[in-house]
């Protein structure tokens, strides 16, 4: 009896792999890292313990029993025995298997062979036999050390049973006086039997279990039945085969016949099941053996674990299809693959979803930690570097985390919301998220703020506030920039950072950024038209920036108010460099056939290049934050700083710095060479009404070249 784990061939179309008789398929049998359990854990302690009982009763087999080298070299001197030998060792090679299940492997055929030796010439001489067949079958398979010495002990313990229960009856064949059952010994034969198939099936399923962390009894309800029919169906034949051994052992041979028949028709029933139920690229199990898998963890999953579902999708996969074509894409799914299933806890489910997306269950996992853990892992694994038709490549995955009970009851939910994880790690480039409820648009208190958010729109309920941008040479006012604000009839003061994001995934973007766009063009047109010429910058997103619509708003908006083409300007997020969609949208060449200026936000968080952002009509770009706040603290940010402020200035673009808050950090930038900054010690963002008043005051006004003056602004 086996229980097995499949293996996926790195080439060519991925092969059914048929488990032998014994613990060796637990693992890749020809993964030749395996060096055994750890030692000092559970598993190694039982291999040891059973190993140490199984050579035990070989030896005294063998050498205590009255067998002795003589008896066995007796035995070995016809011809009957060395064909046993090769039938046992061939039936060892090529068990029958009727299900792909992870948890139910093959039944050697070598079982019908053994066991009627053990009737016809006792226990040494059918211990030997299996003992060598045991042997060849690890040589061949390329097996560990560990897994070659606990398959000879589990199968020669079984033969010792069966002997045992034999021997009950008064039954003790030796190869010089051999035992020929007839009806009368059914029930001998049937206790015997019950004994090698009990004593077989509860050492490997112990060493599963404890090898898989799974309960015993899940183990063995999952193999037990599958495993007693072709067992049962085997060992019946024995006493047949026995019958013929004593009257004419030349026929013993006939058995392979019957025995290839069920091999074969079990192979196919088996490639069909495999097809049905596995990838045919990878070999890796489908959605639906996932489906039961996780449906298993969670009927089990225990009060203090957790079940996790990993869904993980390549970065920039489509790249390499679209560039070197779909060959080297399918070869470089398949060593994903590899790299997947050799870098999870046994145990653990690999699954390929389609196309580059894969899935990953954590039947039991301790907390969030151990699943993030486990994420790392799987990420290293990939990021280190392909070589595929003379080219390396450098893989990348995003990895999106649900856990059970924390964040879904069952499967769907748990892959619905391990999708929505994914799409954050993928979107916030952070590699690994976990399901964050507040960020899934599918929640039914997303929903509801969606639909808050399309009342606030129609009722004109959402605000703009203005901050302004000022010089850092003489202080004076370059432009404001509109941050929308939404104030909950409900909820109170809701952040941009939560209902933006929101209206992004949705159908509500455009109707937003048309609403902004309005309301920041009818207050330019009240500045400009009282003599306060400021341009105001309105935040887009990409995709915004890509719809044709805009400009035509813009462009009426700006003809409908008399406001000049400078008295708007549009800012949008350095991704959108990411996206050569951008370089022949039809938008942004019309924004810049009307004089529109476009600038980058956020500039330094993202992957840009010095081509692409000569590429972009793009008058100024602002410098995140992030960088800004941390400058002369240690680190490399005030390097960054200063070199993209050089860059931009090279370009002849302006450089406005974001998040200035002390007026160190002004005076540093001033002598870096940047152009503007905002920021709450220079300026808070203000109402309409508040920023006119602030404007009023202070446009056009100089601050002795000394930016830290501007504090007045906030006053």
């Amino acid at each position: 009896m086996t229980l097995s784990r499949g293996l996926m061939p790195l080439t060519g179309v991925p092969r059914v792999l048929l488990p032998a008789a014994d613990l060796g398929e637990l693992g890749a049998p020809v993964d030749t890292r395996d060096t055994g359990p750890r030692p000092g854990s559970p598993l190694w302690a039982y291999l040891t313990v059973v190993s140490a009982a199984g050579v035990t009763a070989l030896a005294v087999a063998e050498f205590g029993l009255g067998a002795g080298p003589g008896t066995l070299a007796e035995a070995a001197r016809t011809p009957l025995f060395w064909m046993l030998t090769v039938l046992v060792v061939l039936g060892e090679l090529r068990p029958v298997t009727f299900s792909s299940s992870t948890l139910v492997g093959g039944t050697p055929t070598s079982t019908m062979f053994t066991f009627a030796v053990l009737m016809y010439q006792g226990l040494p001489t059918a211990a030997l036999m299996q003992a060598v067949a045991v042997v060849v079958s690890g040589l061949v398979h390329r097996r560990a050390w560990h897994r070659v010495l606990f398959n000879l002990a589990q199968v020669t313990l079984a033969c010792t049973a069966a002997a045992g229960a034999l021997a009950a009856f008064g039954a003790h064949p030796q190869p010089h006086s051999p035992w020929t059952p007839d009806g009368l010994d059914i029930p001998a034969i049937a206790l015997a039997a019950a004994a090698y198939f009990v004593v077989r099936a509860v050492l490997v399923c112990q060493a599963v279990a404890l090898h898989e962390r799974r309960p015993l009894l899940r183990v063995m309800k999952a193999s037990l039945g599958p495993q007693a029919l072709v067992y049962g169906t085997l060992l019946g034949l024995a006493p047949l085969v026995v019958v013929v051994m004593a009257h004419s052992p030349a026929l013993v041979p006939l058995f392979v016949a019957p025995l290839a028949a069920v091999h074969w028709t079990a192979t196919l029933s088996l490639r069909r099941d495999h097809q049905a139920t596995h990838d045919g690229l990878t070999g890796l199990p489908n959605r639906k053996i996932l489906i039961v898998r996780t449906e298993e963890a969670l009927a089990e999953a225990r009060a203090h674990e957790r079940v996790g579902l990993l869904l993980l999708d390549l970065d920039r996969f489509k790249e390499v299809n679209d560039t070197l074509g779909h060959p080297v894409g399918d070869r470089l799914l398949q060593i994903v693959a590899h790299r997947l299933t050799h870098s999870v806890r046994p145990g653990d489910v690999v699954a390929r979803l389609g196309g580059d997306e894969f899935a990953v269950l954590l039947p039991s996992i301790r907390d969030a930690q151990a699943a993030r853990e486990v994420a790392s892992r799987l990420r290293v694994a990939l990021t280190e570097p392909v070589r595929l038709e003379g080219m390396t490549f450098d893989l990348d995955a995003s990895v999106g985390i649900a856990l059970y009970p924390d964040h879904a009851p069952d499967f769907e939910l748990l892959m619905q919301r391990s999708d929505v994880a994914m799409y954050l790690a993928k979107e916030g480039r952070t590699g690994i998220e976990f399901y964050l409820p507040g960020k899934d648009r599918n929640s039914p208190e997303r929903l509801s703020l969606l639909g808050d958010l399309r009342r606030a729109i129609d009722a004109d309920e959402l605000e703009l506030h203005y901050q302004p941008k000022v010089s850092l040479e003489d202080g004076t006012v370059e432009g404001v920039e509109a941050l929308l604000r939404w104030w909950h009839p409900v909820r109170g003061p809701i952040s941009p950072a939560e209902f933006i994001p929101l209206a992004e995934q949705s159908y509500l973007m455009r109707e937003l950024t048309q609403h902004v766009i309005g309301k920041a063009l009818g207050q330019a047109a009240r500045w400009w038209h009282a003599g306060l010429d400021v341009p105001v910058s309105v935040n887009v997103s990409a995709r915004d920036l890509l719809d044709s619509g805009l400009p035509e708003q813009l462009e009426a908006g700006l003809e409908k108010l008399d406001l000049p083409p400078e008295a708007i300007r549009l800012e949008v997020t350095e991704r959108i460099l990411m996206t050569d969609q951008a370089y022949s949208a039809e938008a942004i060449r019309t924004l810049a056939g009307l004089g529109v200026q476009l600038a980058l936000d956020d500039f330094g968080t993202g992957y840009s290049s010095l081509v692409r952002l000569q590429r972009l009509p793009v008058s100024e770009v602002k410098i995140d934050a992030s960088f800004v706040r941390r400058l002369g603290e240690p680190g490399d940010d005030e390097r960054i700083v200063r070199s993209i402020i050089d860059l931009v200035r090279s370009l002849g673009l302006r450089s406005v710095a974001e998040g200035i808050e002390s007026p160190e950090i002004a005076e540093s930038l001033r002598e870096m060479g940047c152009h503007a900054g905002q920021g709450w010690w220079l300026a808070k963002p203000m109402s309409a009404t508040e920023a006119t008043t602030w404007l009023r005051a202070r446009l056009g006004a100089a601050l002795g070249g000394h930016p830290g003056d501007a504090r007045l602004a906030s006053h």
